[in-house]
């Protein structure tokens, strides 16, 4: 049982919010997977991101570097996505820190909802 927050930010318990999704249950949302997805590169779980990412644009592979440790997630938008949706975008800005640096990354991400199940597509860094 893991009681901590979440490191996504959404402010609830690790159990019960990305939890769930990273030992397998279904996303409702393309923003849900987004931050379990987050949750997972936080955590090292390599197996919830391959899981989770579409096979047309799935890696072979996932690298962690072991000192980088991300910090923050900010939701900056979402377009579609929903839990009847087909595909949404989820816009994010993701912190984190190296060693004495510090900095961030913005995304927007593509998802797409298969079998009732929302895959990460690719995304767009900038």
């Amino acid at each position: 049982m893991d009681d901590s927050r979440c490191p996504c930010g959404s402010g609830d318990l690790f159990d019960g919010c990305c939890g769930p999704l990273l030992a397998g249950a279904a996303a409702p949302t393309a923003e849900r997977l987004m931050r379990s997805r987050y949750t997972a590169f936080a955590r090292h779980d390599a197996a919830h991101l391959l899981a989770s990412w579409h096979p047309s644009s799935r890696p072979r592979t996932i690298g962690f570097e072991p000192d980088l440790e991300w910090r923050r997630l900010i939701i900056l938008g979402r377009s579609a996505g929903g839990p009847f949706d087909r595909d949404g975008v989820v816009e994010f800005e993701a912190f984190w820190r190296q060693g004495a640096e510090r900095g961030s990354l913005r995304e927007r991400s593509r998802f797409v909802r298969e079998d009732r199940r929302w895959l990460y597509v690719d995304g767009e860094i900038g």
